[in-house]
């Protein structure tokens, strides 16, 4: 079964039978849509009801688009009350959508049941930046200086923004690909994210991450401790960061085992 909602202005794409137990709400990051998704969509729909909707200002032939974090967070609220009213969800998040769906599970733990994380951990934690050596910080501020700065440019930050994601191997198509994506960035470097705290788990969590990266989003307190919790985890796979991307069935296979024996 397919249906498509309409919340505050976003299409929200719901798949899979109505009355499956388990609900999964797919949010994406950054440069991506909700078509980031689709591997995951055909793998799990046939067993779980899935959820998927593009980020605010991130499809670009909308106009552009830039919500606060308070403003993000009320649109997961609306989205999951409107998809699931009465049971609480399952969240897939990736990136932006880790950041951003780590501060709704925070503030409506009675809504979420499980959390799926990849590749964007513990983030906010005030060790996570002591963790990182000095060329790891200089391709942090690089890259992330560089969308911010493309964000108000039109044109030519597209085409910035283009050069990046290529740089970075994002798999979005290129023509999905706009400025106005970046303003993530934007509030990472003005102050945006002030009343973001680290995120603790409040259920059981999977987190899954590619190790073939420079650097690591993620301390290493943050795996021990999902690994030392019953029913949570770690678990690393040989890609770069879009590892549901790189590897699609490997990651569905995790995923699927992970719910299956969640709901055992």
């Amino acid at each position: 079964m397919k249906t498509t909602l309409q919340v505050q202005g976003i299409d929200v794409y719901v798949e899979g039978p109505s009355d499956a137990a388990t609900t999964i709400v797919m949010i994406h990051g950054w440069p991506d849509t909700y078509r980031l998704w689709d591997a995951q969509v055909a793998a799990l729909a046939p067993s779980y009801r899935t959820v998927r909707f593009t980020l605010p200002g991130f499809e670009v032939n909308h106009p552009r688009r830039r919500v606060t974090l308070d403003e993000m967070v009320a649109l997961f609220a609306a989205i999951v009350d409107a998809v699931s009213p009465t049971v609480p969800v399952t969240l897939l998040l990736h990136d932006w959508g880790c950041v951003f769906g780590y501060q709704y599970a925070a503030r409506f733990p009675a809504r979420v049941e499980r959390v799926i994380g990849v590749d964007i951990g513990d983030t906010f934690a005030p060790d996570f930046a002591k963790t990182l050596p000095l060329r790891a910080k200089l391709m942090v501020a690089g890259y992330q200086g560089w969308l911010a700065l493309a964000h108000p440019l039109g044109g030519v930050g597209t085409r910035m923004t283009r050069m990046m994601a290529r740089a970075l191997k994002a798999p979005a198509p290129a023509n999905t690909l706009g400025a106005q994506q970046n303003y993530p960035y934007v509030m990472q470097w003005t102050g945006g994210f002030r009343s973001a705290t680290n995120f603790e788990p409040h259920c059981p969590m999977l987190y899954i991450y590619g190790g073939r990266k420079p650097f690591m989003f993620h301390t290493q307190r943050w795996l021990d401790e999902l690994d030392r919790r019953p029913g949570s985890g770690a678990q690393r796979m040989n890609t770069g960061h879009w590892v549901m991307a790189e590897q699609p069935a490997d990651f569905n296979q995790r995923v699927s085992a992970w719910l299956n024996q969640a709901q055992r």
